[in-house]
C-alpha cells in the first residue's frame, strides 16, 4: 500500500498521518498475523518502544486495530478491516499455539454471538482457542 492510501485512511479516521504513524501502519499491513509490541520494535529499528506504544493505543482509539489478549501476557494487533466503527459483529476468532506461541487469525470464523443480561451492551469480543497448530503438531510426531 502507498503512502497517499495510507494517509488517506489515517485521514479518514480523524489522525494526522505523522511519519511514525505511516511507519507502524506499514507495519500492520504488511504483518501476516497479529503482532505485538515486541514484533513491532523489531521491526520498526527507528522507533522507540514508547513511540510505538503510542501510535498503536491512538489506533486502538481510533478502530484501526483490533487489540486481542491471546493469554502470552503480551498484547496483539491486527488492522481492523472495516472502515466503521468495529462492534462484536466485525470481529473473528483467533488461535494461540501454545508452542509456537504465535497467534493466527481465523477471518472466515466469526465470533459467536451471545444473548447477555438486559442492560449490558457489549463494544468488543475476545474469543480465543488455544493448543496446537499444525506445524507444530507435525513437529510433534
Amino acid at each position: 500500500m502507498k503512502s497517499d492510501e495510507i494517509n488517506a485512511i489515517l485521514l479518514r479516521k480523524g489522525i494526522k498521518p505523522t511519519s511514525n504513524r505511516i511507519l507502524v501502519m506499514k507495519e500492520l499491513i504488511a504483518a501476516t498475523r497479529p503482532v505485538s509490541l515486541s514484533d513491532l520494535e523489531t521491526a520498526l529499528d527507528t522507533l522507540d518502544k514508547t513511540s510505538i506504544f503510542r501510535v498503536l493505543e491512538l489506533f486502538a482509539a481510533k478502530d484501526i486495530v483490533h487489540v486481542i489478549e491471546d493469554g502470552s501476557r503480551s498484547l496483539k494487533y491486527e488492522l481492523c478491516h472495516s472502515d466503521s466503527h468495529h462492534t462484536p459483529d466485525d470481529q473473528h476468532v483467533h488461535f494461540y499455539c501454545e508452542q509456537c506461541m504465535q497467534t493466527f487469525c481465523f477471518e472466515n470464523v466469526s465470533v459467536p454471538m451471545i444473548d447477555v443480561p438486559a442492560g449490558f451492551q457489549p463494544r468488543s469480543v475476545n474469543y480465543m482457542l488455544k493448543g496446537i497448530c499444525p506445524k507444530c503438531a507435525t513437529k510433534e510426531k
